[in-house]
Formats: structure tokens, sequence, C-alpha cells
């Protein structure tokens, strides 16, 4: 069981301490479960989120229906459910089944310069979900939110921040031919800012107290925050990947994977959108990844003992969930033999959840401990190898991720798709962007034009020949080996 041993970091480390008791806490801001009679602070209830955000849950048909449409099997998140909550999914599905345009969008409010196991579940979902269905992403890096949510930090300071966090966003392994990546203080205008302008007039400031929790004292920034959130939801916010004709971006929704304490921005905007007829985004709503001080603990990226960061070294992973790591095993080996361990509660078990990608495998493991054939060190040392190879594969990628790279995923340009390969693609043609597309011959119906037909077929003739050279050069250097 994990141990507090920073003595400076002990106001802020997420362990389990006593309170008085209360309801749970799941904002934007806030997160906290409930905290029972006898002061300790319970796990998040998931099921009773969904009860209050009027959400449904991620049953059997609609996996079943997801692997219909894809030919896809679910994510491991969604199988063991992980991401378990949604608003409108199943219409997502049913525009991806006909060919119709929709594109995702998540974020990152960059707070510091070092990210933890938990930052990156919501993009390695994303990145799943964008070769899945083959559409355009776009990610926020929310630098104003930081700034106006932090009484300390400068914005010189959250801005310092957003090349490293999208140097971390990028090493999950986004296409970069159909990811954008915008840091609001450099994007916000134009379109983009008629559409904040457009979503602000129709929430009143009592609203945004009912939603978010605001009183006097906030400042207006924060209560303006969500129109910016919540209107890169809209396809028009991006005329350079959708198009300038309004009529038709405004058809096009978001699929937004998030955890669920960013639903009432969307909660909102959805609202604002049926009221203004834009089309509404849905959602697909993620559970938390406890902090090493197990259920009922947060991450901090401010305090290292609270998580495995995506910097740290084999050694320091094995050191932090073999010292802090909350164990669901017994106080003796003889106890735990005889009665078992509980996984409920097990942060190394948890973290396989997350991570394990293998669900037989991650079934003998739960079987094993819960018999007691399974030492809570023996079970350790299994998250410990996971964790480690996951870590190092990302340290990999990231160290090739230059300043170049960077500015490729955040320049302004047209982003390329395909969609469903059995549908017939229907996507708006942006503006100067396709030979043909201008004269209104070609593309006006928003479908491809005979020239970007033949430059989607010239690029997968191009890339079979690396693919047909990179496997030669594979054979040829195993037959001299």
């Amino acid at each position: 069981m994990a141990t507090n041993v920073n003595a400076e970091a002990l106001k802020e480390l997420p362990v389990p301490e006593h309170h008085a008791a209360g309801k749970q806490t799941v904002d934007p801001y806030n997160v906290s479960g409930e905290v029972g009679e006898d002061g300790v602070v319970k796990a998040i209830d998931y099921s009773k989120l969904v009860e209050e955000f009027g959400t449904k849950k991620i049953d059997q048909a609609l996996l079943e229906r997801f692997e219909c449409v894809t030919g896809k099997k679910p994510h491991r998140f969604l199988r063991r459910g992980i991401v378990f909550s949604h608003r409108d999914f199943e219409l997502i599905l049913d525009r991806y089944e006909r060919g119709e345009p929709f594109f995702l969008y998540t974020g990152r409010g960059p707070s510091s310069d070092s990210v933890h196991v938990g930052h990156t579940i919501p993009f390695e979902f994303t990145k799943w979900l964008q070769d899945t269905f083959d559409v355009p992403l776009v990610i926020m890096l929310t630098d104003d939110e930081k700034y106006l949510f932090s009484e300390k930090r400068t914005i010189e300071e959250v801005q310092g921040y957003c090349s490293s966090n999208a140097k971390d966003i990028i090493a999950i392994g986004f296409d970069p031919a159909k990811t954008f990546i915008f840091s609001d203080f450099e994007f916000v205008g134009g379109a983009f800012y008629r559409n904040i302008v457009r979503l602000s007039k129709h929430i009143t400031l009592n609203q945004a107290r009912a939603i978010f929790g605001f009183n006097d004292s906030t400042n207006i920034g924060r209560i303006h925050f969500g129109s910016i959130q919540g209107a890169t939801s809209w396809a028009s916010s991006f005329p350079h990947i959708f198009g300038t004709d309004e009529k038709k971006t405004a058809a096009i929704p978001a699929l937004i994977p998030c955890a669920i304490d960013q639903d009432p921005y969307f909660r909102m905007t959805r609202d604002v959108s049926a009221r203004i007829h834009y089309a509404k985004p849905s959602l697909i709503h993620a559970k938390f990844l406890d902090a090493l001080q197990g259920p009922g603990t947060k991450m901090s990226a401010s305090i290292d003992e609270s998580a495995i960061f995506m910097k740290d070294t084999p050694n320091q992973i094995k050191n932090k969930i073999n010292k802090y790591a909350f164990s669901g095993g017994k106080v003796s080996v003889e106890e735990h033999r005889e009665k078992g361990g509980d996984t409920s509660v097990d942060v190394s078990f948890q973290y396989l959840r997350f991570f394990l990608e293998d669900d037989d495998e991650l079934e003998r493991i739960r079987v094993a401990y819960e018999k007691g054939e399974l030492l809570t060190g023996e079970l350790k040392a299994i998250c410990i190898k996971e964790l480690q190879t996951y870590v190092a594969a990302f340290q990999e990628r990231r160290a090739k991720v230059e300043d170049k790279v960077v500015d490729l995923f955040m320049e302004r340009r047209p982003l390329q798709w395909v969609g469903n390969p059995n549908a017939a693609r229907v996507v708006p043609v942006v503006d100067g962007a396709a030979e043909g597309a201008a004269d209104g011959k070609e593309g006006g119906d928003g479908k491809l034009t005979k020239n970007q037909l033949k430059k989607l077929e010239k690029q997968k003739m191009i890339d079979a020949k690396k693919a047909q050279k990179a496997k030669e050069k594979e054979e040829q250097a195993t037959k001299a080996a």
C-alpha cells in the first residue's frame, strides 16, 4: 500500500484523505469521488454520472453495430468499459456507413512540459478512431484556458508549453495528412471567431453559473471560455479543411473523444447547435485513470509520486509501481493465498486494464490474483513490464519529433482523408484546394473531383511502391543476417 514520503508535497499528494461526507463532484475543473461517512474518498460512480448527465451507456448492441459498420474489433477501451458512455455515437456510425462526412476533435490544456500516462489515454483512443474511420482530426491546445484558470501562470509560460505538448501528442502516431493541431492564442480569428461569437450570444450568465458553478468572483475570461471550446466542434470553424460554404459545413458533426468531466461544455454546445441549426457534436466518454495512490485519487502533473510520466526511466517506473501503487492484496502472504486479492482497487491490475491488449491474458491475471494464486509483487512485476514497454516506445517516437514536424501539424492547410472505403465518399471541397473545383462543374456537390481522384490513386501507387521497396529491403537484410 502506498505511503506518503514527500513531506513538501504532502498537501497536494493525491492520497485518500479524510474529508467531510459529501457527494462526488465531476466537472471540467473538479473531479472527486463521494466522501463516505468514514471520511474516505470513494471511487467515481460512473453509473451515477450517466444518469446525472443524461448520457447513454455503451452497450453490447452498440459495440456489435460498430464492428458491423467498420469491420473492426472494438478497441480494448470499448471492450472493457473504459470508454463507457456516449451522446449520439450511433448517428456517427450511420454517417460513416453512408459515406457522409464528420470529423474528430480532442484537445489538451498545456499546463506543464511533462505528460503522464493518464494524458495519453484520450489521444491513444483518438488515434485509433482516426485510423478506423479515416477522417480529419483537429486537436486544440487551450493555452488561453490554462492562463485564465490559473492565478500564477503567465501567457508566455503556457505558450511555451504548447510546442512541447504538441510533440508529445504527435508522438502518439497521428497522421499529419489528416491532422490539424492549433493553439487558441494563435488560431482564434476569422471563421473560428465568428462561431465563438455565435455560440456566446446564446449563453446567459445564469446558464454558465448553473453549468460550471461560476460565481461573482469568477473572471469573465473563464465564463467566456466555454464558447471557445464549444465552437471548435463546428466544422465551419475550419474553412481550410471543410470549405467556406457554411450551409454545407454547418451540417458536418464532430465526434469528440474525451474524459467524462468535459461533457458539460458540449451539453451547452449541443443545446445552442440545435437552436441555430448547426450539427450537434457527438461525444464518447472515457473513465479516469486513477493515480498510483488508488481509487478516489487523481494524477497530477506537478506531483511526481502520483503518476508514471512519459519521461520516466525503466527504473523509475519500477520504483514507483513497487513503492506507490495501491495494492488490493491482503496483509500477509498466507491470508492472500487463502482469500485472494481485490482487482477492483488494485492499481497495477487497473493499469493493465488500460494498457494490456490481450483480453485472455488479462482475464487469466484477474482470476489468478483473485484466487490468491498470484501475489501482489508478481502482479506489480507484470504491470511494470507492460508500462516500461509502453513508455519506451513513446520515448523513441518522441525523440524523432522535430520542430519542423510540429510546424507541419500546426500549418493551416487542406487535409486529406478517405472515410468509409465501402461507401460513396461525400465531402466538401476546400475552395482553391483542388483543380476543377472552382468552376462549379466538378466537386460542387461535395464529392471528389476527377483530379482529386487521380491524385488519390497516384498517391496510393506511390505508397504501394514504397511498401514494396521496404519489404524487399527487409528481406535482403534478413538473408544477410
